[in-house]
């Protein structure tokens, strides 16, 4: 590459140059103390942003981005999250504690210079058109990472109530819940609905505008706008949008789309002097949704939705946006209407809301391809993994509607499938054969595919659990206890047996590091080694950790295993040295018994003539 697009990343300091300490000191970071630091600052950020004192909250961001435990933090989610196995253009990876370490000394504002992006581009739902992804280098995203730590409190400070997309402690579901609220009402809900979806958000947001109005460094903004990207091993320019991939931009997009909601309630629900109007507020029925660039306005009339779709496009032209035509679209409720995944729709007077046929298909479409194409070679245990993890990520996420038919059809979709695929590989065998070597009775339910150690989920028992809705003024760094007790209460409602009774006794909280667990995770029971001093009744309890702290100790163990593999290869070859050393000592040590014992006779020869008289004596 240029040397224009050089970084820091290389100048570590020398007095912790030795691969071996930087190891040592990456593995000793106290991560609970760096989070209790870290959020110390955010939560002055927050308080300095409620009080509109922005010269603390430039001074509290200052001091969070040169922490110690704020760059490992950085680092720590770049090491840890789906993409650390994927490079930039440099090809870099973080893949060892010493790099992880090194990482962390290098992080610095000074000098820093951008990498361009490493442009990918990955199919979208529709599989029509095709999702531009940049991907940045590990230094960038690293830096990124450590920039959202300082931005996110101003940005979940000043978001839009009705906000839910890439905002912690928020999701898809709330924003249900809200449109539940909202438009559940017989006789006095609202009848339309505007279906808005701004196009190529995260492509065309205004950089002038960003610059102008998102408090944070501005010529480390610069830098993470204006990187560019490389596609086919050419250099493009990047002169508007944040880039997909980057780790502060969903931060950036939310901001810039944050004030929507306040337009329209100036519009709609406010008075000659300003002040919100309940007469008004209820005469016009407007409601706004948003989740990510997706986002739902109810009105009474028609008329009033085109007017608040009007406002909106106001709006985003200022940001250098506008509403894509095609799927901005009015709606009335008893049509039903599309959002997230489900479908909203009104069947006499009564809101159903399901997953949508978009959705079934989709999962459909990816148990099948699992089955039939990926998995058709598999072991069953391996299938059954797979298929467990697609099913419970999609339960997890329908499970608070109306999906109990969806589920049974795709109880019924996965039998069939799954009967090809056991067909496919035992051809010439009959059907009783195929059913009794797959499908097993366990417990009281028969036809269970199957094997000793895993079982496929029955999707049709999934629970359907309602989901509670977050308070629309709550703030992740202020009301920490509210935010885990919801956690802690998700947890309790959709676990069940075993799993349920250990989530309560932990407090929802990872037996190894402490940190709270996520419910839509894989889950395993482990069992614990009875610790030293421990009660006799404690000595075979069981826990769970969270999916990071398993991946963690799975590495750990591998390492392990592999490193025993290479001592008994070691070991194996040494031993077979020694042997061999030892043959060639025994060799040369029965060469030096030969030449001794003939050197031996030919000296007891020659002192025997020197002993014989003369001949002639």
């Amino acid at each position: 590459m240029n040397d224009k697009y050089s970084t820091t990343e290389g100048k570590t300091s020398e007095k912790l140059s030795d691969e071996a300490m930087l190891s040592a000191q990456w593995k000793n970071i106290d991560w609970h103390k760096a989070e209790r630091e870290v959020n110390r600052l955010q939560i002055r950020i927050v308080k300095a942003t409620q009080q509109k004192d922005y010269n603390a909250v430039k001074r509290l961001q200052y001091l969070l981005t040169h922490s110690f435990y704020a760059k490992a933090l950085a680092v720590k989610r770049v090491v840890t999250n789906d993409g650390r196995k994927t490079p930039g253009v440099d090809g870099v990876l973080w893949n060892t504690p010493a790099k992880k370490m090194k990482a962390v000394l290098s992080l610095t504002d000074k000098g820093y210079r951008a990498r361009p992006l490493r442009r990918v581009y990955i199919e979208k739902k529709d599989k029509k058109k095709k999702r531009p992804l940049g991907i940045p280098t590990m230094y960038d995203r690293a830096m990124q990472a450590l920039y959202a730590l300082a931005l996110e409190p101003v940005a979940e400070t000043t978001a839009d109530g009705k906000s839910f997309g890439f905002r912690k402690g928020r999701c898809a579901q709330d924003a249900c819940e809200y449109l539940f609220n909202a438009l559940s009402r017989k006789h006095i809900s609202p009848k339309w609905v505007l279906e808005g979806d701004i196009k190529g958000c995260f492509d065309h947001i205004s950089h002038d505008w960003l610059l102008a109005n998102i408090p944070m460094d501005k010529n480390i903004l610069k830098q993470f706008l204006k990187s560019g990207f490389i596609y086919q091993r050419e250099l493009f320019p990047t002169e508007e949008g944040t880039p997909q991939g980057g780790i502060i931009s969903p931060i950036l997009a939310n901001m810039t789309l944050d004030g929507i909601e306040k337009k329209l309630v100036e519009r709609f629900h406010t008075n000659a002097l300003g002040k919100v109007d309940s007469r008004f507020k209820n005469a016009h029925k407007v409601n706004f949704v948003r989740y990510a660039d997706d986002f739902v306005v109810t009105a009474a009339t028609p008329e009033l939705a085109l007017e608040a779709k009007e406002l909106i496009r106001e709006f985003l032209a200022e940001r250098g946006l506008e509403l894509s035509d095609e799927k901005t679209v009015v709606t009335n409720i008893d049509d039903g209407f599309d959002f997230l995944g489900w479908n909203f729709r009104k069947y006499n007077e009564k809101l159903i809301i399901k997953p949508s046929q978009k959705a079934v298909k989709a999962i459909v479409s990816n148990i099948s391809d699992t089955i039939l194409r990926r998995g058709k070679a598999w072991q069953q245990d391996v299938l059954i993994m797979k298929l467990n993890e697609q099913i419970r990520g999609w339960t997890n996420y329908h499970q608070s509607v109306c999906a109990s038919d969806a589920f049974a059809h795709l109880d019924y979709v996965l039998y069939e499938l799954l009967w090809r695929w056991a067909k496919r590989r035992h051809p010439k065998k009959n059907k009783w054969w195929i059913s009794t070597r797959y499908w097993h009775r366990v417990g009281n339910r028969n036809w269970v595919f199957s094997t000793e150690n895993k079982e496929l989920i029955r999707v049709d028992s999934t629970a359907i659990v309602r989901h509670t809705k977050i308070k629309a003024t709550a703030n992740p760094f202020l009301d920490e206890a509210y935010f885990q007790k919801r956690k802690f209460d998700k947890g309790m409602h959709r676990l069940t047996g075993k799993f349920k009774m250990i989530w309560k006794n932990q407090n929802g909280l990872c037996y190894h590091c402490g940190m709270p667990m996520d419910v839509t995770e894989e889950r395993e029971i482990n069992y614990l080694p009875p610790k030293a001093n421990a009660r006799k009744e404690d000595a075979s309890a069981d826990a769970m950790e969270s999916e990071n702290e398993r991946k963690q100790i799975a590495w750990l163990e591998e390492r392990i295993a592999q490193r025993d593999a290479k001592i008994d290869t070691i070991y194996v070859e040494l031993r077979q040295e020694q042997a061999a050393h030892l043959d060639e000592i025994h060799k040369r040590h029965g060469i030096e018994l030969k030449l001794k014992e003939a050197e031996a006779k030919r000296c007891d020869v020659h002192r025997c003539d020197r002993r014989q008289p003369p001949s002639d004596y």
